[in-house]
């Protein structure tokens, strides 16, 4: 049977494998050694200065932090050694962050050894399978393993086990107006209404649109139909162009799914008309290529 490809890539997955040893123990100093799971003080672990989110629900921490109270802390956080009785966090903020508000001196940790570019790839990783993450901080933290990491999309790919399609979707959301970004962060709108604004090229319009779905609380569907009505308007000043038939409209639908980008198609009344498919890069522009192959 073949073996299901992991989720890390060979150098990470090195890294976060437990050794033999990985028991609470400590040194002649009696400091503790890396690989060892110990309960470190509070007060020495220091912040990541890579962590991707920059924004934590105070009301859920405060949740946590009262199971933290009465259950204690299941899953261990996870830091490098920086010197003696020195740490550094590497994934678990949120639990950090409430296991202080619950007044904990001590929290269980993983002790590792990592550079700081494998410290951001383990902390990215590791916060974009929460569950809790917005999709604003999931395509952040995609476009930081990227260029930060240097990774291309197919190794990013294979280091998080999602198409290179999802992670498309999700890095052009960072191409939206901060208006629509930022509502999109606070739950205002959902990823299908984002998805359905992307394909209107002019941002004003954007803005205009997404004041109409928090206003009168459209779907999903609607601001779909909303967006492809507006595709085959016909532009000011210009002669009026065929109302596009809905097989063609619902073609255009299924090509955008299909290739994950803007797919526009324009018809003249005699039938004739092109199909523009638009790509973000050249890696987009093989990916797309490679579809229609």
């Amino acid at each position: 049977m073949k073996t299901k490809k992991k989720a890390l890539g060979r150098g990470l997955d090195a890294i976060l494998q437990s050794p033999e040893t990985d028991i609470t123990s400590k040194d002649i100093s009696g400091n503790y050694v890396v690989g060892a799971i110990a309960n470190l003080d509070i007060n020495k672990i220091e912040a990541n200065p890579f962590q991707p989110r920059d924004h934590f629900d105070q009301e859920h921490l405060e949740e946590l932090a009262s199971s933290i109270k009465k259950q204690g802390i299941i899953q261990p956080i996870t830091v490098r050694k920086m010197g003696y009785e020195k740490y550094q966090l590497i994934s678990g903020e949120r639990r950090l962050r409430a296991a202080k508000l619950a007044g904990i001196k001590e929290i269980p940790s993983y002790i590792r050894v990592a550079n700081d570019e494998q410290m951001l790839e383990m902390a990215l990783i590791e916060n974009i399978h929460r569950k809790d993450l917005n999709a604003i901080e999931i395509a952040i933290s995609y476009q930081r393993l990227i260029e930060e990491c240097q990774l291309t999309h197919e190794k990013l790919s294979d280091r998080i086990s999602k198409n290179r399609s999802t992670i498309t979707n999700y890095l052009r959301l960072l191409k939206l107006p901060a208006e629509v970004q930022l509502a999109l962060r606070d739950n205002k709108i959902s990823m299908g209404h984002a998805r359905a604004i992307i394909n209107i090229i002019d941002q004003e319009t954007q803005i205009r649109i997404l004041k109409k779905i928090i206003a009168h609380d459209l779907s999903v569907r609607q601001v779909e139909g909303l967006v492809r009505k507006m595709s085959t308007e016909p532009s000011e000043g210009k002669p009026e162009a065929a109302t596009l038939p809905q097989y063609f409209r619902d073609s255009a639908t299924q090509l955008k799914d299909k290739f994950d980008t803007g797919v526009n198609i324009r018809r003249n009344n005699n039938g004739k008309g092109q199909i523009v498919i638009s790509f973000e890069s050249d890696q987009d522009f093989s990916r797309i290529l490679g579809l229609l192959d």
